[in-house]
């Protein structure tokens, strides 16, 4: 016996996988290549990301949540976005020893789960002034 996944999951998959594998590419791009803490002379440490990386990866990240939410395809450009960072964040810093990783993985996931929803309510707000598309007059 065949199971099949509900019309609402199989309309909604393609964008998810899409936004996610985006997300992670996305986090690749600005983040994954810069592993290295900076050590300052008085010995303190920062790092390993710069400032103008992390604001470049929200940046570029409007692109794609705005395109989802203005189609309408509100979930997939929260959950997408979401499942992505927070599975490239989980893959980059697994390796830490400490376990502390599973926290900012946590709040990686929470931070993007929150701006992802206000950036989709405020494309929906803006660019959905009419009815949609698939329902009869």
């Amino acid at each position: 016996m065949e199971q099949r996944l509900p019309d609402p999951v199989r309309r909604l998959m393609p964008d998810f996988l899409l936004l996610a594998v985006t997300a992670a590419a996305l986090w690749t791009a600005w983040l994954g290549w810069d592993q290295h803490r900076d050590v300052h002379p008085d010995g303190s440490t920062t790092g390993p990301y710069e400032a103008w990386q992390v604001i470049g990866l929200a940046l570029t990240l409007l692109a794609p949540v705005y395109w989802a939410a203005s189609r309408r395809h509100t979930v997939s450009a929260v959950l997408g976005t979401t499942a992505g960072l927070t599975a490239a964040a989980y893959y980059d810093w697994s390796d830490d020893a400490s376990g502390l990783f599973a926290i900012g993985v946590a709040l990686v996931m929470l931070g993007t789960l929150a701006a992802t929803t206000a950036v989709t309510a405020v494309t929906a707000a803006l660019t959905h002034t009419g009815p949609h598309p698939t329902t009869s007059r």
